[in-house]
């Protein structure tokens, strides 16, 4: 499995979604094209998805948030008669190279966690309408919605039959969510997690699988009759018109530099090492938030997130040896927060809202990426609020003091704003500078003391916002020296390191999903009883179990 995997769509390029809109409602059809595989050798038959599937899925769900607003519920189903979904691919996950099943992994968990945080975030509810079998990775489809609806008939259940099955993992949440979400009893979900038939009808009420049963007979009618209540009961305000998400612009050179409007993304082979340039606004911050809207999708800073996004995706997906991920600003610090500012002093626009939250997604994104990551404040920088968070999301950042020979850009500095204290928190539940100050509220109150300050390098070594400043004559040599020795450890031991300190603080579902399941998986992937050639996954389909290794690790 070996193309370039692009993860921008749009609804012309559809080939397993639909959705049909009435005003408040959306109804979201799961029709997955057997014949629609990202790479050759299997066929997603039964609903089965692979990447490609739920990159569509994401799409829809990102195009909801700011082509629909007026969307209150959003209702999935399948359009296949008999079955809803059966998960993930098992060919494809048997012949999928370890690092694409882990990072598939990792990009089911993010679009399900965005759709699951739709009703907090943009108030939009998200309904599973399960007709049919629904097992494995449907099931956890269903899971990460806020209400789900099961027929009660004899072929309608839902399962999770990973474990006796694969002897894998359920590898998007679902071990997780029965049990922290859904709050099933832990022996109970032993016994559900371990049978390779589903569970239907009053059991799965009564073991909180699902949260209503309802007669073949009246589903239909009764799905829309539960949407329409939702939709009734929802506090969001409506809204008539949404922006049109475009095609993002970029060229991919023949080294593997990526140029797009606001970014460029430079690619070391040789080093394993890409660098992320992010170019501050050129013009002025709108007037008003009628003026953002009228720029729509070309608004800087929806415009910035949107690239940013998709050179995350790609890296992670197309460049899995470049280990370490730079990132620089270059830009003016104080239209960069003008830009942001608007925003911010428009939380109840629902536009400001929509890109603020999509802001918040795509630093979570950053804080998974499984490299290592480095931020160069270098001058003529612009980490000022948003921006600043990715100083807080690296694992080092070393910024330039006092003038070097030659270099007329303005000294580097960095600013703080009201994003850097509440707005974009982590899987862990914290800010970003409250997990790098864990422990130390005074190190928290005497950076908010200097929020709206240019912080040049000495205050901020001083209080704590970047790990190291260096001067004209070591800057060169002690970056250099840092990314060679990164690059000389293991990148298995590296990768458990980073995601062992970036979480620091409290433990939530979303980390256990993340960290513990991740961990996990990654694990199992490798061991021959799943994936050798007499593992579970090899064998599936011919009829013979997997031949275990019995001892216990």
């Amino acid at each position: 499995m070996t193309k370039l995997i692009d993860f921008r769509t749009d609804p012309n390029q559809y080939r397993h979604w639909r959705v049909e809109y009435d005003g408040a409602i959306a109804n979201l059809f799961m029709d997955v094209d057997e014949d629609g595989g990202l790479f050759e050798g299997y066929q997603l038959k039964m609903n089965s998805y692979d990447l490609g599937v739920d990159i569509e899925l994401a799409d829809v769900i990102q195009r909801m948030r700011f082509e629909h607003p007026e969307v209150k519920v959003v209702v999935m189903q399948s359009a296949k008669p008999g079955i809803f979904c059966a998960g993930a691919n098992i060919r494809m996950l048997g012949g999928a190279a370890h690092s694409h099943k882990i990072n598939f992994c990792k990009f089911t968990n993010e679009t399900r966690n965005t759709f699951e945080a739709a009703e907090l975030d943009s108030g939009q509810k998200y309904v599973a309408a399960i007709k049919g079998a629904c097992a494995g990775g449907g099931y956890e489809l269903a899971l990460a919605c806020n209400h789900i609806m099961l027929t009660n008939d004899s072929t309608s259940s839902v399962a999770l039959p990973e474990v006796p099955l694969l002897a894998v993992l359920p590898g998007t949440g679902g071990v997780t969510r029965i049990t922290d979400k859904r709050k099933v009893r832990r022996d109970r979900a032993d016994i559900f997690c371990t049978t390779e038939e589903g569970v239907k009808g009053q059991r799965a009420v009564d073991w909180r699988l699902v949260d209503e049963i309802v007669a073949n007979s009246t589903f239909e009618e009764t799905v829309a009759e539960r949407a329409h209540e939702f939709a009734s009961a929802s506090k969001k305000v409506g809204v008539e018109k949404g922006i049109t998400l475009r095609s993002i612009d970029r060229k991919i050179a023949d080294d593997g530099s990526v140029c797009y409007a606001l970014l460029k993304v430079s690619v070391d082979r040789y080093a394993q090492i890409a660098t992320i340039t992010i170019n501050g606004p050129q013009d002025e911050a709108p007037a008003d938030m009628v003026a953002f809207s009228t720029q729509g999708d070309r608004a800087y800073i929806l415009q910035l997130a949107r690239e940013l996004d998709d050179a995350i995706l790609h890296l992670r997906l197309n460049e899995a040896k470049l280990g370490l991920l730079v990132f620089r600003t270059q830009g003016d610090p104080v239209k960069f927060a003008a830009h942001e500012q608007l925003l911010l002093s428009n939380p109840d626009h629902w536009l400001a809202n929509e890109v603020l939250q999509y802001w918040k997604r795509l630093l979570k994104r950053v804080d998974l990426t499984s490299r290592s990551l480095i931020a160069t404040v270098e001058h003529g920088s612009c980490f000022s609020g948003i921006l600043a968070e990715l100083l807080f999301a690296v694992d080092r950042s070393y910024m330039m003091e006092d003038e070097f020979e030659g270099d007329n850009r303005p000294l580097a500095t960095v600013a703080l704003t009201d994003a850097n204290f509440g707005l974009f928190p982590m899987s862990n539940g914290l800010t970003r500078l409250q997990t790098r100050f864990l422990g130390e509220p005074d190190s928290m109150e005497a950076a908010k003391a200097h929020q709206g300050e240019q912080l040049k390098a000495d205050e901020a070594e001083r209080l704590g916002l970047v790990t190291m400043t260096l001067d004209d004559i070591d800057w060169e040599d002690e970056i250099r020296i840092f990314y060679e020795e990164r690059m000389s450890f293991s990148p298995d031991a590296m990768t458990g390191l980073e995601a062992n300190l970036r979480f620091a603080g409290p433990e939530t579902m979303e980390t256990r999903i993340f960290g513990r399941l991740t961990a996990w998986q990654n694990w199992i992937f490798n061991r021959p009883n799943a994936v050798g050639p007499e593992g579970a996954l090899q064998r599936y389909g011919t009829g013979i179990r997997g031949n275990y290794d019995r001892e216990r690790v």
